[in-house]
């Protein structure tokens, strides 16, 4: 068993395991945390070089208020998912602080009110 360098435990028990081309940015926005968030469970992480394979501890599953969440395929944008469910820009954004709303990804989840 291999513990990354300056590994300390992780609460929540959620890792994401870099793969080429992932950056901490993609990795906040795919999960739905702040980028300073990442940077505190990962003391002496160096987003500048995240290395394939490493284990990054990520923050405890987000509360989304109605449990419903939109999983995003390509083309999405939360113009698109706002009008397929009924709801507006403004309520997703609110629900969904740390979205990039510019940069979705497929296979993020994006929470839905109720």
């Amino acid at each position: 068993m291999s513990e990354s360098i300056n590994q300390v435990p992780c609460l929540s028990g959620r890792f994401w395991i870099v793969k080429p081309g992932d950056t901490l940015y993609l990795i906040a926005s795919f999960v739905g945390a702040a980028i300073t968030e990442l940077e505190r469970l990962n003391p002496g992480i160096d987003p500048a070089e995240l290395q394939i394979g490493q284990q990054i501890c990520l923050p405890p599953e987000r509360f989304c208020p109605s449990g419903v969440f939109w999983q995003v395929a390509p083309g999405d944008t939360l113009y698109t998912i706002a009008r397929s469910t009924g709801t507006t820009l403004e309520k997703l954004l609110e629900l969904n602080p740390y979205t990039d709303p510019f940069k979705l990804l497929p296979g993020q989840t994006i929470c839905l009110p109720g």
